[in-house]
């Protein structure tokens, strides 16, 4: 038997073994065993030995037949690294001949337009077919496919995928992915059958999937995804449940699309059902509280026609209300018990608190930039403490507030093997905290006026912000260069320092023969008191420069003469602010209100202001927002001294009475120029909607307007005839660029001299 294996050395195992087996002669042929003294391996290219002698079930030493020998070619050929794999003997030395497949050297793609690069190459890794992996043609077919599923979710369903294999040296390859991704294709039309009760234009009107439209370019809605069907079918499904139509179903979805690939045809089958009322609501099981209490959170009542979303609301208010005691893994379930006949449905509610749980870790992640102390120091929750869903809340909240993540998660999973403890686990996704923006409008006497800032509101990850803002006009311009830190101390009071120069010189544009330079710096001082208010106090100081020149307005000329043209300031100032919003670029529930006292120090020019703002945010729907915002300000002077007329307030524009140009109502000159005043009145209402075919996207809405205010010099009378006002249509939008809002007001009782201004707006840009 020696000398038969030693004949068949340079022949390979796995065939010999593969004929011996399928003729049944494998003992005739079995070779007899040695130790293997060496083991050497040959054909490697970029394969470490090390790799090899890793796998092989075969050491130095070992016992060698022909079991072992099948093993190692099976172990060898499993590793995906060989193509082939033959093993021969020189003596007692293993001789390891492979040929490696080649490995992925590049990846490319052209003619891909829809998607980022990034994510195909993901949704390829995932498969296993990324570059520096093994070749394995097996897998471009399921490449083809997976890009190819990926277009099906962009409604691309005429897109065709050609790869390309090029060999390269160093036994590496080349793959080409050549897309032509076609048009994609439009949803033609939408039928609903089977409804009875809503008419088929009020179903389509709930649903995200759309028909084209002029908006549909940018919304995608008019593209179909199964995903998107989904989620519309759970729409059409919430709209029957909360109207009563408890049996409501969907029978049946028909998607069909034409052969040219270009048009989608959607047909849903529903069931409707009867419409059921509420019979009875019992409570059973372990309340922790009084049944009363209980009862107060069920805004569902016996009588009420059924509704899911409300009983719904329910139950996850009795399960908060027990999150708040401490007990996380609370349960409220409702049973139902239909009567068919009568149409009423008795819901029985089994409250189930768990055991009061405690927290173990406040786990941070996410935060590539912003460190951890900024991020913890916002979280309610506390660690040994109570768990509280209020609290768990409010800090995911406060995160949101923040504004340097797109996106924060926090969840509240149990520590294995304990019932009593849970980790709060806080996820963040930051985004770029920097922002240039940039403004614009156009007047007949200022003709461009412009308005940029720069700042950068988590400088170094610490939370604190750096700003400097530049506003320039032919008539003014101000620089403003501010840093706040929201905690300069350990319990939350905020510190800001600011420099700025203000610079007005109405004889560029020949309308007034004076200019005004104001220098300054402040320093203030925030002290949070509640979740919500915090109270600021600080100081300023202030050089003002009033130059004048021949044709100067006489209300300059009168006050230079009294108290000269430089004036010194110290100013003291504190202010209350209370914020609720839930956002602060897109709120659509919640209060702002901020009141405010100012006072110079006894000597120079003597004068104080006070104001208060209040603006309120009203859901009226998931659609609609209802905007209301009131301002008062009201300066006067003091020791029998006048306002300093430097220190007047101003109207008119985006942020006031938009239709007129900006700063530009109230009392006049005798040239025409704007003087502002000392007393100011503004009101505001907005109604925001969603852009028709953007869904519910915050982001982008429109809104209606109405505007009323203006300013008033000291004595002057203040009545709502003397008020400017307007109405308008405008539109938000979180554009890529940034925010943009765009306005165009329309004046209700211009009078002569009124600057007006119809189209106005802003954008800026993240960075």
């Amino acid at each position: 038997m020696k000398e038969s294996f030693m004949l068949h050395k340079g022949f390979r195992l796995q065939t010999l073994a593969a004929v011996c087996m399928a003729l049944g002669v494998g003992k005739a042929l079995a070779i007899e065993s040695f130790v293997v003294s060496d083991i050497r391996v040959e054909g490697i290219q970029r394969t470490e030995p090390g790799t090899v002698f890793s796998y092989l079930p075969v050491k130095v030493g070992d016992t060698f037949d022909d079991d072992r020998a099948t093993a190692a070619i099976k172990t060898l050929y499993a590793t995906g690294f060989f193509k082939d794999v033959r093993i021969e003997a020189q003596d007692t030395v293993l001789v390891i001949v492979v040929q490696e497949r080649p490995a992925i050297a590049s990846i490319d793609f052209t003619g891909v337009k829809e998607f980022e690069t990034d994510t195909l190459r993901k949704a390829l890794r995932d498969i296993g077919l990324s570059e520096s992996a093994i070749f394995d043609r097996s897998l471009l077919d399921r490449a083809e496919q997976e890009l190819k599923r990926q277009y099906l979710t962009r409604s691309k369903y005429a897109a065709v995928v050609k790869t390309t294999v090029t060999p390269l040296e160093r036994n590496r390859v080349g793959i080409s992915f050549n897309v032509e991704e076609g048009d994609a294709a439009k949803i033609r039309q939408i039928h609903i059958i089977g409804n009875k009760v809503f008419p088929e234009k009020e179903l389509l009107e709930q649903i995200a999937l759309t028909t084209p439209g002029w908006l549909t370019w940018y919304t995608k809605s008019d593209q179909y995804a199964k995903s998107k069907l989904t989620g519309d079918l759970e729409t059409l499904r919430s709209y029957y449940l909360n109207r009563g139509y408890l049996e409501f179903n969907v029978e049946s979805t028909q998607v069909s699309i034409t052969p040219d690939k270009k048009d989608i045809y959607l047909t849903i089958n529903i069931s409707e059902g009867e419409k059921y009322t509420v019979s009875e609501i019992k409570l059973a099981g372990d309340l922790l509280m009084n049944e009363s209490d209980v009862r107060a959170l069920i805004s569902l009542r016996p009588g009420d026609t059924y509704s899911g979303a409300k009983l719904n609301e329910s139950t996850k208010r009795i399960t908060e209300r027990l999150g708040g005691l401490g007990y996380a893994f609370a349960n409220a379930n409702a049973s139902p018990e239909v009567d068919h006949e009568k149409r009423t449905v008795a819901f029985t509610i089994y409250v189930d608190p768990g055991r009061r749980v405690y927290v173990r870790n406040i786990n941070i992640s996410g935060n590539t930039k912003t460190r951890d102390e900024v991020i913890r120091r916002e979280i309610r929750e506390s660690e040994a403490g109570w768990y509280d869903v209020d609290r768990i809340k409010l800090s995911k909240e406060r995160l949101e507030r923040l504004g340097f993540f797109k996106d924060v998660n926090i969840e509240t999973p149990q520590v294995a093997g304990t019932t009593d403890q849970v980790d709060v686990n806080v996820t963040v996704t930051e985004k770029p905290t920097g922002a240039f923006n940039v403004g614009a409008g156009f007047s007949s006497a200022e003709k461009l006026v412009l308005s940029a800032s720069i700042s950068q509101a988590n400088v170094f990850g610490t939370g604190q912000t750096v700003s400097i803002a530049v506003d320039t006009s032919s008539l003014q311009r101000n620089i403003a260069f501010t840093i706040l830190d929201p905690y300069f101390t350990d319990d939350g009071i905020s510190r800001q320092f600011e420099v700025y120069e203000r610079n007005v010189n109405p004889d560029i544009l020949s309308l007034g023969d004076y200019a005004i330079k104001t220098v300054g710096t402040s320093l203030s001082f925030g002290i949070p008191f509640t979740e919500y208010d915090t109270l600021f106090f600080g100081t300023r100081i202030e050089n003002t420069e009033i130059d004048l020149y021949t044709g100067a307005p006489p209300q300059f000329v009168s006050y230079v003469a009294e108290y000269g043209k430089y004036t010194s300031l110290l100013i003291g100032n504190v202010s209350w602010q209370r914020d609720s919003r839930n956002s602060i670029q897109a709120p659509t529930n919640g209060q702002f209100q901020k009141a405010y006292f100012e006072v110079s120090a006894p000597y120079d020019v003597k004068y104080y202001r006070t104001g208060y703002q209040q603006t309120d945010y009203f859901p009226l729907n998931k659609d609609y927002t209802l905007s209301l915002n009131g301002e008062a300000d009201f300066g006067h002077g003091y020791g029998g001294e006048t306002y300093p007329i430097f220190k007047n307030f101003y109207a008119g524009g985006i942020g006031s009475v938009r239709g007129f140009e900006t700063s530009s109502l109230g009392p006049h000159d005798i040239y025409g120029d704007a003087l502002g005043g000392s007393e100011r009145v503004n009101a505001n209402a907005e109604l925001l909607f969603p852009i028709p075919g953007s869904g519910n996207d915050h982001s982008f809405r429109g809104f209606l307007f109405a505007d009323g205010g203006n300013v008033f010099s000291p004595g002057e009378r203040l009545g709502l005839v003397d008020m400017r006002y307007s109405v308008g249509i405008g539109l938000n939008w979180l554009s890529p660029l940034g925010a943009l809002r765009l306005s165009f007001g329309q004046p209700l009782n211009e009078k002569p001299g009124d600057n007006i201004q119809k189209l106005q707006f802003t954008i800026g840009s993240g960075f």
